[in-house]
């Protein structure tokens, strides 16, 4: 399940054994699709092969962010090394030169003891009772190991960026880094119905300096790019497919730069079907949300001079990938420089109802 733009606005469509449907003749979203239950092609109108199509090129269809009216959630620090960096982040100041001096500390006071830590047992408390007596708590911590996760809203609706685009790490930001992370597409009652790929851009000296600067952190111009499609749950690929997933990440510098990492889920601390309980809450999202798991990866490789680790440059093409949810690429830019976002809901309202979408 996806999005594209053939030339008049966004197209929900379904990709059945590479051949492209386009689904606006049954629904005019793909919120709507997932909400009516609609997950097979009958009813779309074959388009074309995906191969033949030449996504991305500018003379043909460009394919998009494959969501539309669902709210953007994201899981923070569900894997170990991740809650050890924001907490580096917190103790540093988000200054990277105290990195490595924080990092040393805190992995002697945990003794590698928060990996077989389930969260909110009674081991996690003691564990945590333990940290406070060392002066070395920290509220980063508390979501790591504690009872409940941390949820938080990326992005607005209708702001993610997709496949081939631009996305932006802010101006001003002079450490930063991608988050290649599994996402799940759930509707309004909270069940998966899918699975595909996401890039969480953090900018960890913001998000250092305080915790309460989360949404300058996160939420940026084409800061958070989603796809390349929607991989629906069928007999083929199901949950336990998620729990099992590698995610490669490659960062490829103009200046010659190349970084390779991996995050495998295999390693995350909290269930993500729990996580998806805990999005949901007691809230009604009735358009469906989708939810960023979490992301083992948190370079600490220099880049430039030693100690400062890894940050952004203008240029760097950011490839995530998995073996059954596909290719995610995008090349960082700013924020203020990458493309303005100016479809919003009341704009994609008035381009529906002009194509006649909406009169059903």
């Amino acid at each position: 399940m996806g999005r594209v733009d053939f030339g008049d606005g966004p197209t929900p469509v379904l990709v059945d054994r590479g051949i492209v449907h386009d689904m606006s003749a049954v629904a005019p979203t793909v919120s709507a699709l997932v909400e009516a239950g609609h997950l097979v092609p009958e009813g779309g109108r074959p388009v074309g092969e995906l191969a033949d199509l030449a996504i991305g090129a500018t003379d043909t269809p460009a394919l998009l962010s494959p969501i539309d009216l669902q709210c953007v959630k994201a899981a923070g620090v569900t894997f170990a090394v991740s809650a050890l960096e924001r907490v580096i982040e917190e103790r540093a100041r988000g200054d990277y030169r105290k990195a490595a001096e924080v990092r040393g500390r805190l992995e002697e006071a945990l003794g590698g003891n928060i990996r077989s830590v389930e969260p909110g047992s009674p081991q996690a408390a003691q564990l945590k009772q333990a940290l406070i007596d060392d002066g070395m708590w920290s509220q980063y911590l508390e979501v790591a190991i504690g009872p409940d996760a941390e949820i938080f809203t990326k992005s607005p609706v209708l702001s993610t960026v997709g496949w081939n685009a631009p996305i932006g790490i802010r101006s001003d930001s002079t450490w930063n880094n991608p988050e290649p992370e599994v996402v799940l597409l759930a509707g309004h009652d909270g069940r998966a119905v899918g699975a595909t790929l996401g890039n969480d851009v953090n900018l960890r000296d913001f998000e250092g300096r305080s915790a309460l600067l989360l949404s300058k952190a996160k939420d940026n111009n084409a800061s958070c790019s989603i796809g390349p499609l929607v991989r629906l749950f069928d007999e083929r690929f199901t949950m336990d497919d998620v729990h099992a997933a590698e995610v490669a990440l490659r960062i490829e510098g103009t200046d010659g730069y190349v970084l390779d990492g991996t995050s495998s889920m295999r390693e995350i601390s909290r269930d993500p079907e729990q996580l998806l309980a805990q999005s949901l809450s007691e809230h009604h999202y009735p358009d469906g949300f989708v939810l960023f798991l979490g992301t083992l990866f948190a370079p600490t490789q220099d880049r430039d001079e030693p100690g400062r680790g890894f940050t952004h440059k203008e240029g760097d093409v950011v490839t995530i990938s998995s073996p059954r949810l596909g290719t995610l690429v995008n090349t960082v830019t700013t924020s203020a420089a990458a493309p303005a976002w100016t479809l919003g809901i009341g704009g994609l309202m008035h381009n529906l109802a002009r194509r006649g979408l909406l009169a059903a």
